[in-house]
């Protein structure tokens, strides 16, 4: 954990030190799907079905004139859900959670870009909206990629990107009945984002 923000830290510094600096807010809508419910015997359930969610933050970008390209952290407080059926029950997993992804980018044709980088994620919370749920307990740090395209119009931007979980990611879910279900809670999500550059 230190690491990886010792890792953002020195991203930040270097991205500071470029000529020129842009930033602005971001906001838009996700479309995620985690993955697959299991039971104790790790035999299936279920697998997710996709559910809209949200994300709002800030970024930052400097450019580097030689080459072309830019570096573009972002800081987003994400809220994602999916919903599984087990039990003759249906029920909703919600994560909110912190990413803080690096994207190393390309402009072209003078308004559109291109871009790819990792996605550090810090889980706030997480629910299963399940009567009978007694806790759920979800790994707090993992570690996701993004790969995208965007458009911008002077101080407007719009981009959609795709975004998978990399490092295995697991919610341990607990019922009345001490049944203990587990959820592969990585991410596998589109995401479309309208940001302004001040």
């Amino acid at each position: 954990m230190k690491k990886t923000l010792l890792i953002i830290a020195a991203l930040l510094v270097y991205a500071a030190g470029y000529s020129q600096i842009d930033f602005g807010v971001k906001a838009g809508f996700n479309y995620n799907k985690t993955g697959k419910l299991k039971d104790q015997a790790s035999d299936v359930l279920s697998g997710g079905k996709g559910k809209a969610g949200y994300h709002v933050g800030v970024w930052l970008r400097g450019n580097v004139p030689i080459i072309g390209l830019y570096v573009r952290p972002e800081f987003m407080y994400t809220q994602i859900s999916s919903q599984y059926e087990f039990g003759g029950q249906r029920g909703n997993f919600d994560l909110q959670k912190l990413d803080v992804p690096i994207l190393v980018g390309k402009k072209f044709l003078g308004f559109a870009h291109a871009f790819i980088g990792p996605s550090f994620q810090f889980v706030v919370d997480s629910d299963f909206d399940v009567d009978d749920i007694e806790d759920v307990d979800t790994d707090g740090f993992t570690l996701g990629m993004q790969m995208g395209l965007g458009v911008e119009l002077g101080s407007l931007g719009l981009d959609v990107r795709w975004e998978r979980g990399l490092s295995n990611s697991e919610a341990d879910i607990v019922r009345n009945n001490s049944e203990n279900l587990k959820i592969d809670s990585r991410p596998n999500q589109v995401i479309f984002g309208l940001s302004y550059k001040f």
